[in-house]
């Protein structure tokens, strides 16, 4: 056997180890993650039973805002957890009217839609809220739902837990002072796949596999009625029009197969125990993009093996630390868009200390998860 200079680490010692620390993953998985599974489903529910109720409210006086939050098997579909006490509802809007999708790229991650050549306004059932030059306006439609959120909260049963939280052109409601939602209105695009995507997915990559490309792009996309942090400095009308990219499904659908997802939830519960710093440099969302780029560095599936959780982990602390420290974190289809605009360099540089703090452990340690 040849000697590399590691010394005594020999073959049975390297299994020993690694069947020690895949001991300590599948422990903190059972303590850890799946308390907070259970904690924030509890959570959710809680926080769907007053959504429902206040979008029953909104859809008596407009019926053109119609819930499409729905349970099934105890989970609730169109909910996304942004953190253990933030979350966020999508509400899907009839689209009725034939609109062209436009994404030029003027506003990184963000789309319009324009009325086709042609088409009468008064076809659309949103007549109201498309502009002169023929836009749908994301922040007109979602300016008529905040005053119909607003006199719902006031009417709905919960009306002593719940209330708008103001400043804010989004529509978001605090529960119990201690939970927020945001509420956001969108439009599903299925079956087209934007142009800002069109490298993706990477050639000479074998992950993901032709089969699974096809599918990820006929899912499409959602496009959502919210602020953009590339739209605060802009003041035109056009960047009010503009909506928001979203690729929920098809980043989900991505991450099935092998331990892809037990990956991701042990990283999002490491993130809420240690990463969860001031001003939030890092949420769920950005764990769920550093997976995504790490199954393209490994794209064989045995590389996704339950024995390789702890060198997927330590690879995708890696990289968020090399984010963190570049300060840019480049979204996965729409690699122009950077989700860390707008966050503040000590708060990176708080989330890079405490994620070094993490991987050291995890490195030197066999039995740091007991301490994480």
């Amino acid at each position: 056997m040849y000697s590399d200079g590691l010394g005594a680490l020999d073959l049975p010692d390297m299994m020993a180890a690694q069947s020690k620390l895949l001991y300590q993953l599948n422990k903190f998985n059972s303590d850890r993650v799946q308390t907070r599974k259970g904690s924030i489903a509890k959570t959710v529910r809680e926080v769907c039973k007053v959504v429902q109720d206040v979008l029953k409210e909104v859809e008596v006086q407009e019926p053109r805002f119609i819930s499409s939050l729905t349970e099934t098997n105890g989970r609730y579909e169109g909910v996304e957890v942004i953190s253990p006490t933030e979350f966020e509802v999508v509400l899907y809007l009839n689209q009725m009217g034939v609109f062209n999708f436009v994404d030029d790229g003027t506003i990184p991650g963000c789309a319009v839609l324009k009325l086709s050549d042609g088409r009468k306004r008064s076809m659309s059932l949103w007549v109201e809220f498309i502009t002169a030059s023929g836009y749908l306006s994301a922040r007109k439609i979602r300016s008529r739902f905040q005053t119909l959120v607003a006199q719902a909260c006031d009417k709905c049963s919960y009306r002593d837990i719940v209330k708008m939280v103001a400043d804010t052109t989004e529509v978001k409601l605090r529960i119990r002072e201690r939970l927020v939602v945001q509420i956001t209105p969108a439009f599903r695009c299925g079956g087209i796949w934007p142009r800002s995507g069109a490298h993706w997915p990477i050639p000479h990559i074998p992950w993901p596999n032709p089969n699974l490309v096809a599918e990820v792009k006929t899912e499409g996309f959602d496009l959502l009625s919210k602020e953009s942090i590339y739209m605060k400095d802009k003041q035109s009308a056009a960047e009010g029009d503009a909506w928001v990219i979203s690729f929920k499904y098809a980043e989900d659908r991505l991450l099935y197969g092998g331990s892809r997802r037990k990956v991701l939830s042990l990283l999002k519960t490491l993130r809420d125990r240690h990463l969860d710093v001031p001003s939030q440099p890092i949420l769920n969302y950005h764990m769920k993009t550093l997976t995504l780029y790490e199954c393209e560095k490994h794209p064989r599936e045995v590389e996704w093996d339950e024995s390789c959780i702890g060198d997927r982990i330590n690879g995708i602390l890696l990289q968020m630390i090399s984010c963190l420290q570049n300060r840019r974190c480049p979204h996965y289809f729409l690699p122009n868009l950077d989700l860390f605009k707008g966050k503040s360099t000590s708060a990176m540089d708080t989330a890079a200390k405490q994620a070094w703090r993490i991987l050291r452990e995890l490195l030197t340690n066999p039995r740091s998860l007991e301490k994480l």
